[in-house]
C-alpha cells in the first residue's frame, strides 16, 4: 500500500500554494541578503560559507516556486513536490521566525526584509498550518 501526501491537497485544495509561494519568495530575499543577517555578524568567519550554500539553494527555490506553479494546473506534477518538502518546511520557518522578529523589531535589518509585516501577521497562523499539512500522509 502507497502513502498518500496530503500535503498535495493541502497545496492545491486548500489554498496553501499561496503561504508556500510568499514563504519561498521571502526565503529566496531572505538568501539574497543573508551577508547582512544580524546572525552572522557575530560570526563573521562563517559568512563566506553560509553565503556559498545560499548560493547553492537558491536555484532550488526558484525551481520549487515554478513547480508549485504548475501544480496549479497540471496536478499529476504535485508528488514530485513532495521531495522538496525539506526546503518548503526551512522557507516556511525561515518566514516564520523573520516575520516575528520584524513585528518586534528586533533589528533593522528584518523590518526591511519585510517592510509590512504588520499586514502580514495573519501569516504566521497560515505557517503553523502549513507546518503541519505539508507532513502529513495518510
Amino acid at each position: 500500500m502507497t502513502e498518500t501526501w496530503l500535503g498535495g491537497i493541502f497545496l492545491k485544495e486548500e489554498g496553501g500554494y499561496e503561504i508556500v509561494l510568499r514563504a519561498l519568495n521571502h526565503y529566496k530575499k531572505r538568501l539574497r541578503t543573508i551577508s547582512s543577517s544580524p546572525e552572522l555578524s557575530e560570526a563573521p568567519m562563517f559568512v563566506q560559507v553560509v553565503e556559498q550554500e545560499a548560493m547553492k539553494t537558491f536555484p532550488k527555490i526558484q525551481n520549487i516556486i515554478e513547480q508549485v506553479n504548475q501544480c496549479l494546473t497540471d496536478t499529476s506534477s504535485l508528488n514530485q513536490l513532495e521531495n522538496e518538502i525539506p526546503i518548503i518546511e526551512k522557507s516556511l520557518s525561515s518566514y516564520k521566525t523573520d516575520l516575528q522578529k520584524a513585528l518586534i523589531g528586533s533589528h533593522e535589518y528584518y523590518t526591511k526584509l519585510i517592510p509590512e509585516a504588520n499586514s502580514h501577521k495573519a501569516d504566521l497562523k497560515l505557517i503553523e498550518n502549513a507546518l503541519q499539512k505539508i507532513n502529513q500522509f495518510s
